[in-house]
């Protein structure tokens, strides 16, 4: 069986193949970020690298960021031990652009790892797209030819991403995982979503607007893909552990506390 090591040398040596540097993770203290207390997302060191404040050192770049998530915008804390999937400390897998490809690329290199890299299942993959996003949902039909019951319009912001009240931000895609209906839970977008069924395993944010504080969005002078998906989601997918406690990733940690 696949280990998590492997998965994440085989995500970064995916996007190597495809003109991506491999940067090491950035501390979980931000160095040039007064904002945060601690990186809580894979495109947090790059921040200003999709507004352009600062000039983007390589065009295409992938990362495996160790992040914390216990509070703030982005807060876990309250889910931890609830689900099989949230954590307030993790590793983000992620490929970013900055003003090189787009959504169309974003989408190929996302079902392309998935489907022929990890060979997961296609019928077992669903994603949601911004409910005005017929451009993604027209990549999404030719890409990966799904028919329109997988692929999901969502209208809330859960479809929208942006760093914050003001800032870089744009319409996102998520794949989601279907882990069976034998565990709990439905479809993104309705009641029971909140399971652990239909997992999100990885977000593309199509990075194409500016936000101001008065809430107004214009364009942003280069369009930018971020990802993100967590290693220990896709280690359990991998795994066939639908609870990411019982991937290799905890095993080794939770047998050594019982040996104690």
């Amino acid at each position: 069986m696949i280990t998590s090591d492997e998965i994440r040398s085989k995500f970064l040596n995916y996007f190597a193949k495809h003109d991506h540097k491999i940067l090491d993770s950035a501390p979980l203290i931000p160095q040039k970020d007064p904002t945060l207390m601690f990186v809580n997302a894979g495109m947090v060191p790059f921040k200003n690298y999709f507004s352009f404040i600062e000039e983007p050192k390589f065009p295409r770049i992938v990362t495996s960021q160790k992040c914390v998530r216990a509070g703030g915008k982005h807060n876990d804390l309250d889910n931890v031990g609830f689900t099989a999937r949230h954590h307030t400390f993790f590793e983000m897998l992620g490929n970013f652009s900055f003003g090189d490809y787009f959504k169309e690329k974003a989408i190929f290199f996302a079902w392309d790892f998935l489907t022929n890299e990890l060979q997961i299942a296609k019928e077992k993959l669903l994603v949601t797209i911004y409910h005005t996003d017929d451009e993604a949902y027209n990549l999404w039909k030719r890409i990966a030819n799904l028919p329109d019951h997988r692929i999901i319009k969502i209208t809330t912001d859960d479809n929208f991403w942006s760093m914050g009240d003001s800032g870089p931000c744009g319409p996102c895609s998520e794949i989601f995982y279907d882990h069976g209906e034998h565990i709990f839970g439905d479809i993104p977008g309705s009641k029971d979503e909140d399971g652990d069924r239909f997992v999100e395993i990885w977000n593309l944010v199509f990075m194409q607007f500016l936000k101001d504080k008065n809430g107004n969005m214009s364009d942003l002078p280069k369009q930018s893909i971020d990802t993100g998906m967590g290693l220990e989601r896709i280690t359990a997918v991998m795994q066939l552990a639908h609870d990411n406690y019982d991937t290799d990733l905890f095993q080794d940690i939770i047998k050594d506390i019982i040996v104690q």
